[in-house]
């Protein structure tokens, strides 16, 4: 799939079929992941991927903040990824001062790369994600076991898409591109 195609084609899938996800079929799109450019090559983002059913459906009952869209989501993928962010690696130089003015912020920016390198190459390969950001990363870690000092970015469902999105309205270039 060409690059341009794959980003004008991707969407977030909320609808998955029964089939399983095995770590075989995601080693790839993570090695793919890992070329999401990040700070000073850091490379912070690292991958749970969660299949066993019962630590899916505690993922999706206890860890969604009762956000019953994404309890569904979580529910009905055949797997979902716990996306983490190693801490104070981006935006740091190594005697632990900042490089920027955008403090800890930097690597949520990293980890939001890693994400979409993510769901581009899932698509690539024909597989459907979607990026869950509401959940709360205390019982998260309660569930999975997080290693110290990472913390958790986002949630991502991923599955055999059971329906094919249809594309919402972009805003044209004029009101995305400013010149000065």
């Amino acid at each position: 799939m060409e690059a341009l195609e794959c980003i004008k084609t991707r969407r977030s899938v909320r609808r998955f079929t029964e089939q399983p996800v095995t770590k075989e079929e995601v080693e790839p799109i993570v090695a793919a992941a890992a070329f999401a450019p990040s700070w000073k090559n850091t490379q912070i983002a690292r991958y749970t991927l969660v299949t066993d059913p019962a630590c899916k459906q505690r993922l999706a009952d206890e860890c969604m903040m009762d956000f019953a869209f994404n309890q569904k989501t979580a529910s009905n993928a055949p797997a979902l990824v716990v996306l983490t962010m190693r801490t104070e690696r981006s935006g740091y130089e190594r005697d632990g001062s900042f490089s920027t003015s955008q403090g800890t912020h930097w690597q949520s920016f990293d980890a939001g790369i890693a994400a979409q390198t993510f769901c581009l190459a899932a698509h690539a390969q024909g597989l459907g994600t979607v990026i869950l950001g509401i959940y709360e990363e205390e019982k998260v870690r309660a569930v999975i076991d997080i290693p110290e000092g990472e913390a958790v970015a986002a949630l991502i469902a991923i599955g055999y898409p059971a329906e094919e999105p249809v594309c919402p309205k972009r805003k044209d270039t004029d009101t995305l591109l400013r010149m000065v």
